[in-house]
C-alpha cells in the first residue's frame, strides 16, 4: 500500500519526486523519503517519519541536486514508523538505494543468511534484505543483480533501485504490487499510480507480474525474469491532471462527493445508446454470458458494499441466483463456482491484493470473470476476462465515495444489459428502467445543493452533536443518583431495509474511517434480535427511511427507537409528513426517486453526514490514521 516514485531525466529530480509523492500520500503517510544519485557516484538519502511535509521542510533547508531518483511514501507493516524503517533503504557500502512497496513472507530466513555473511541490518523491514541482496549480486551489471535477487523473494513487491556505479538509471519489478512506467520527452517516470506523473505525461506502460524494467532518460527496457526482451507500446490516458486537484473544496473527499453527479451522468451517456446498454471494452460475447446460471460478487470494504446492493439489482433485474462475497474469505476456503458461474470482482484501484487472490481462484476453477474497476491497465483488469471501467477518475481521499456510486451505477447499467440478452423484462419495463436511472444524478444533484443552501446548518447540527458528545463521555466517568454508568453519547446505529442495508453498512464505514467514532450498520428488521439492546437515550440511530415498500415497517423501528429515547437521524423522502410524529432531532429530505435506484441518493446525505462530523472533530478527513487507499498487501 506504499507508494512509489521514480524520476530520470534533464530536470532537478529532488522536486519532481516531492511532488509525485504528494499525489501518492493517500497509500501510505506514516514516513516518506527520497535518494537521489547526485552525479558524483554517490546517492544521497533523506528520509523522515511522519507526512511528506516534514520531508519537504527538511529538503528545503538542505536541498539534494541529482536528476536521478526514486522516492517513497509508506504504509507500515513491518516494523513502526520511523526514520530507520523509512524507505528508501541503503546498502552497507551506501552505494545502491531500493524502495520498495509489498510484503517479503522469506525475509527472516534471508535476513538471517545475509547476517551470517556479515550483512548489518539498519531497520526493523522486510524491504532492507532487498537491497543487501543486490549488493551481494552486484557484478556490474544493476538489471543482472535486481533479477537474481528477485528470485530469492517469495512474497510481493514493486520494487526500484538505484547504484551509484549506474548514473542516470533506475531498475524496477513488480509482483503482485502495481507499478506503472511514463513515458515523457528525454525524460522517463515510474510510480505506483499513473496520477503522480500525469502532469507530465500521459503515455504509460503497465509492467505485469515478475517483469523487470531499465529507464534511463531517453530509453525504456523491459525484460521478464529470465532476462528475455518483452515489447509493449505506451497507451495513453485521458484523465484529466485537474481531476486531481481540490478545485476549491476544502478537502478531496468533498470534492469527490460533489463530483459524483457528472460523474454518473457521463457514465450513462457512455454506455446508454437508443435505450440500449453497450460494454465495449467488455469482450465477452452474449452468447458465452448465456451460459451462465449464478452470479458470484466479491469485493473489500466499500467495494463489497457495492456488491451487496449489486446483488439486490441482479436479482431484480436478472433473476439469477447472486451470492456476495468479502474477497479475503471467498480466497480462503472451497467457494463452489464453476464453468456456470460469472464472478465478478469489484476494485476501484484492480490492485486490491484479496480481490485478485479470489479473482485467480475463480478462474482455476473455470469461473466466467468480469471486473469492475477504475484504473486502467490494473492488474485485476488485464487478469479478468472482461472489464468495465467505471472512468470515475482519479479518488484521491481515502475514505471512497465516487467510486461507490460508479460502481453502483455500472452494476445498474450491467443488469440491464444482462435483461438485453435473457430477456427477463419486457422490452417496455426495461426502457422505463433506463429513462428513471438517466434522471438519478439530476436527483443527486438536488441533494448537493441542498447541502450547499444548508451548509451552516450541517455544521451546526455537527457542532451540537460534537457537545453532546463530550456530555456523554462526562455521564460515562461519572454514576447517576442510581449508582450505573451511562454509556458514552458516541455511538451510531446505521439502520436501512432491503436495498437502502448496504447504504447502511456504507455509512457506517464512512463515519468510523474519518472520524474514528463506533459505529455499526445493521438491517432494520433485525434490531430487536439484539442491536434495540443498546438503545436509551445515548446512541445516534441514522434511519435511511425514503419512500419504499418497506417504509411502513421502517417507521415502525423508528417508534421503538423513539420509545427507548434513542436519537433519530432520519433520511426521508421530501414531503414526508409522518416522520414528524416521532419528533426527531434532525431530519434530512431527499427527493423522490424509485426504490430501486434509491442507494445512489440516499448514499449522499450518508457521506456528508461523516463528513461534516469529522471535520467538526478537526480530523484529518483525506488521510484518516492507519489506512491508505489501495490495499495490495494481505
Amino acid at each position: 500500500m506504499c507508494g512509489i516514485f521514480g524520476y530520470t531525466g534533464h530536470k532537478e529530480a529532488q522536486n519532481l519526486i516531492i511532488q509525485g509523492l504528494k499525489q501518492l500520500e493517500y497509500r501510505g503517510y506514516d514516513s516518506s523519503g527520497l535518494a537521489i544519485q547526485n552525479g558524483t557516484h554517490a546517492i544521497c538519502v533523506e528520509k523522515t517519519h511522519g507526512k511528506i511535509k516534514n520531508l519537504e521542510e527538511i529538503l528545503k533547508k538542505t536541498p539534494l541536486k541529482g536528476r536521478t531518483a526514486i522516492g517513497h511514501t509508506r504504509w507500515a507493516t513491518h516494523g513502526i514508523p520511523s526514520r530507520e524503517n523509512a524507505h528508501p533503504h541503503l546498502d552497507n557500502h551506501e552505494q545502491i538505494a531500493v524502495v520498495h512497496n509489498g510484503i517479503i513472507e522469506n525475509h527472516f530466513d534471508l535476513k538471517e543468511t545475509l547476517e551470517s555473511e556479515g550483512v548489518r541490518f539498519r531497520s526493523e523491514t522486510d524491504t532492507e534484505v532487498i537491497v543487501h541482496l543486490v549488493a551481494k549480486y552486484y557484478k556490474g551489471n544493476l538489471e543482472n543483480a535486481v533479477r537474481r535477487a528477485l528470485k530469492d523473494l517469495k512474497g510481493t513487491y514493486a520494487v526500484a533501485v538505484i547504484c551509484s556505479s549506474e548514473p542516470g538509471k533506475i531498475v524496477a519489478a513488480r509482483m503482485d504490487s502495481p507499478l506503472v512506467v511514463g513515458i515523457g520527452k528525454t525524460e522517463n517516470f515510474l510510480a505506483s499510480d499513473v496520477s503522480a506523473f500525469l502532469e507530465h505525461t500521459n503515455r504509460v506502460i503497465f509492467l505485469e507480474n515478475q517483469e523487470i524494467v531499465s529507464l534511463t532518460d531517453n530509453a525504456v527496457k523491459i525484460t521478464d525474469i529470465a532476462g528475455r526482451a518483452v515489447s509493449r507500446e505506451p497507451v495513453k490516458i485521458n484523465w484529466d491532471p485537474a481531476q486531481a486537484k481540490k478545485g476549491g473544496f476544502e478537502h478531496f473527499m468533498l470534492k469527490e462527493i460533489f463530483e459524483q453527479p457528472s460523474i454518473l451522468s457521463a457514465i450513462y451517456k457512455e454506455r446508454v445508446n437508443g435505450l440500449k446498454v453497450h460494454f465495449d471494452e467488455l469482450k465477452i460475447t452474449a452468447s458465452k454470458l448465456k451460459s451462465i446460471k449464478r452470479i458470484v460478487i466479491i469485493a473489500c470494504g466499500t467495494a463489497y458494499h457495492a456488491g451487496l446492493v449489486g446483488k439486490y439489482i441482479f436479482e431484480e433485474f436478472t433473476k439469477f441466483p447472486v451470492w456476495v462475497d468479502t474477497s479475503s474469505e471467498f480466497r480462503y476456503r472451497d467457494p463452489k463456482v464453476g464453468k456456470d458461474t460469472l464472478v465478478i470482482a469489484i476494485s476501484q484501484s484492480g490492485e486490491t491484493a484479496d480481490t485478485l487472490a479470489g479473482l485467480r481462484e475463480a478462474k482455476k476453477k473455470g469461473a466466467l470473470t468480469i471486473s469492475i474497476c477504475n484504473v486502467l491497465g490494473s492488474t485485476i483488469a488485464r487478469e479478468s476476462q472482461g472489464v468495465i471501467y467505471t472512468h470515475a477518475g482519479p479518488e484521491i481521499a481515502v475514505a471512497s465515495t465516487k467510486a461507490y456510486t460508479a460502481q453502483l451505477m455500472i452494476l445498474y447499467l450491467m443488469a440491464i444489459y444482462f435483461d438485453q440478452i435473457f430477456k427477463t423484462l419486457s422490452l417496455g419495463q426495461s426502457r422505463v428502467l433506463l429513462k428513471a436511472l438517466s434522471h438519478v444524478p439530476a436527483l443527486m444533484q438536488e441533494v448537493l445543493d441542498m447541502y450547499k443552501k444548508e451548509e451552516k446548518e450541517w455544521a451546526a447540527n455537527a457542532h451540537d452533536f460534537n457537545v453532546r458528545y463530550h456530555e456523554g463521555l462526562e455521564r460515562y466517568f461519572s454514576a447517576d443518583p442510581a449508582g450505573r454508568k451511562r454509556s458514552p453519547n458516541g455511538f451510531f446505529l446505521y439502520l436501512g431495509r432491503n436495498i437502502n442495508y448496504p447504504n447502511a453498512l456504507e455509512g457506517a464505514l464512512k463515519l468510523k474511517e474519518i472520524s474514528y467514532i463506533p459505529a455499526e450498520g445493521y438491517p432494520a428488521g433485525e434490531m430487536k434480535h439484539g442491536p434495540i439492546a443498546l438503545i436509551d437515550e445515548n446512541p445516534w440511530v441514522i434511519c435511511i427511511a425514503p419512500k419504499s415498500k418497506t417504509y411502513d415497517k421502517m417507521f415502525s423501528n423508528i417508534q421503538e427507537i423513539k420509545a427507548r429515547n434513542g436519537i433519530i437521524v432520519p433520511i426521508v423522502t421530501r414531503g414526508d409528513t409522518q416522520i414528524h410524529k416521532v419528533k426527531p432531532l434532525y431530519v434530512v429530505e431527499i427527493p423522490e426517486v424509485e426504490e430501486i435506484f434509491s442507494p445512489l441518493v440516499t448514499i449522499l446525505p450518508l457521506q456528508l453526514i461523516a463528513y461534516c462530523i469529522a471535520k467538526e472533530f478537526g480530523e484529518d478527513i483525506d488521510q484518516p490514521r492507519n489506512l491508505a487507499k489501495s490495499v495490495t498487501v494481505e
